[in-house]
Parts: structure tokens; sequence; C-alpha cells
């Protein structure tokens, strides 16, 4: 015979198992946009943290100064990666029991 509260804790571990994989494709359909130098360079960037696309405006480009430009795109992908981290860690804190508790998770996803 199985312990009740045995059955208790497999219960809520499904629970936070399946939060946790609704969490995770939800990052994955989100599309984030982070910019550098005003908008020069945007990088567009999901939830889970794939780059999609890299756009740079004409203005940016200065074949005299490629070291300006690569600093950007560096800053955009920067930008656009602590986006999709600081959502990552807040929709997966939400799945999870002690994300109500205040308890900070490392980020292990």
């Amino acid at each position: 015979m199985r312990n009740p509260l045995q059955a208790i804790f497999e219960s809520q571990m499904t629970q936070v198992s399946e939060n946790i994989t609704k969490a995770l494709s939800e990052l994955e359909a989100t599309e984030l946009e982070g910019s550098a130098g005003g908008g020069a360079v945007t990088v567009k960037i999901t939830g889970s943290g794939e780059v999609l696309s890299v756009r740079i405006t004409p203005a940016a480009v200065d074949p005299l100064d490629l070291e300006l430009l690569q600093d950007l795109i560096c800053a955009a992908v920067r930008d656009g990666v602590a986006k999709a981290t600081a959502l990552k860690r807040e929709k997966l804190m939400r799945a999870t029991p002690l994300g109500a508790l205040g308890v900070e998770m490392p980020d292990v996803f």
C-alpha cells in the first residue's frame, strides 16, 4: 500500500513538472528584442535564448570603423540575452512552489 504523503508528493511533483514544461514552451515561442546604439543594431531572440535575426541600419555601417559595429552587435546580443534570462527566471519561478516562497533558483535551464 502506498503512503498517502508519497501520493501527494508525486502529484505535486507531476504538477511542477508540467508547469515547467509549459513555461519552457512559452519561452521558446516568445520573441524579444535587444538593441544597441539607439536602435542602430537590433537582435531578435527567443525567451529561451535562441538568436533569430540581427538587423543593422545602414547608418551603423562605417567601413572605416568596423570595431564600432562589432561592439554594437555584441551589445545588442547581450541586451537580448539579458531580457531572455530575466523572462526565463520569472516564468520558471512562477512554475515552481519555490517562487511563491520567494526562493531564488539558479539559472539551470
